[in-house]
């Protein structure tokens, strides 16, 4: 990764202009010149000289340390967003966390209300299922009958010995299977660059690579990607067959999974799948 020496220096004069003395445990007295923190205090608060400090903001040292960089970070109080763009102007990766999270915070869940009569499920980095609306449970089944731990997409797409799909009531198929297991297999790897550290999901590669040697093959090749899109039919019991796009996004830094299934308007599709969800109204799907 390379330093950007032109933007490091700003950022830092930006971030450190911002932060009040008091709270950052300095005292404020009348006579600063400043209204954030001088480089005087970052140097002190960071554990580093003043001298390098200026370096720094003049773009003449580009490539602070990974422990000089957590030290900034912490004397300028930056979120883990701005820690972030931090390492990555000073050339460096930055830090992964411990564990998959299956937080879903207050603004996707505003998003996902307002998604209407899609149908609309969230995944972990893991590809575990953590939420789902109303019409993904018309569409393809209640998942709350499912035990929790069967709900994952990656299991589904590399079953054990023969062993059916959890995450689907009814046949789902998927018109281009390879592309898709060849994205879920390097959206995989990719979150072990993101969690080096979690326990569920090297569990979770073990047990893949250990009941399908489709899966393993794939892994050997070392892609790293993510899954995008897919056309999918569902063989719903009510509706009959609805062929639906499926198109995912990506939530961030926590690599959180939207996937919302539609069908194209104004097609015999639409009309099936608006029968699907009135036919699944009564349900209470919701995790």
């Amino acid at each position: 990764m390379t330093a950007d020496v032109a933007k490091l220096g700003p950022m830092l004069r930006t971030w450190r202009g911002r932060v009040a003395p008091d709270a950052a445990g300095l005292p404020g007295g009348h006579r600063r010149r400043v209204t954030g923190l001088r480089r005087e205090d970052l140097a002190e608060l960071a554990g580093i000289s003043v001298d390098y400090v200026v370096r720094l903001e003049q773009g003449r040292h580009a490539t602070p340390s990974a422990q000089v960089t957590a030290a900034l970070a912490r004397a300028l109080q930056l979120t883990d967003a701005e820690r972030d763009h931090l390492y990555r102007l000073a050339g460096l990766a930055p830090p992964a966390g411990g564990e998959i999270s299956d937080r879903i915070p207050p603004g996707l869940h505003r998003m996902l209300d307002r998604l209407g009569g899609s149908a609309a499920a969230v995944f972990a980095a893991d590809w575990q299922l953590i939420w789902w609306n109303r019409c993904w449970a018309a569409l393809l089944g209640d998942p709350s009958s499912t035990p929790s731990a069967l709900r994952n997409f990656a299991r589904d797409t590399f079953p054990a010995d023969g062993a059916a799909p959890c995450l689907s009531h009814w046949p789902v198929t998927s018109l281009s299977r390879p592309e898709v297991e060849a994205s879920v297999v390097s959206d995989l790897r990719r979150a072990t660059g993101r969690f080096p550290d979690s326990a569920r999901l090297a569990r979770l590669i073990r047990d893949l690579a250990a009941s399908s040697p489709r899966f393993a093959e794939l892994w050997a090749s070392g892609a790293v990607g993510a899954h995008r899109e897919d056309h999918k039919i569902v063989q719903h019991p009510a509706a009959g067959p609805i062929a639906v796009d499926c198109d995912v996004l990506s939530d961030g830094d926590a690599e959180r999974k939207i996937v919302v299934l539609t069908a194209a308007p104004g097609t015999e599709d639409e009309a099936r799948f608006r029968l699907a969800v009135k036919a699944g109204a009564s349900d209470s799907p919701n995790a």
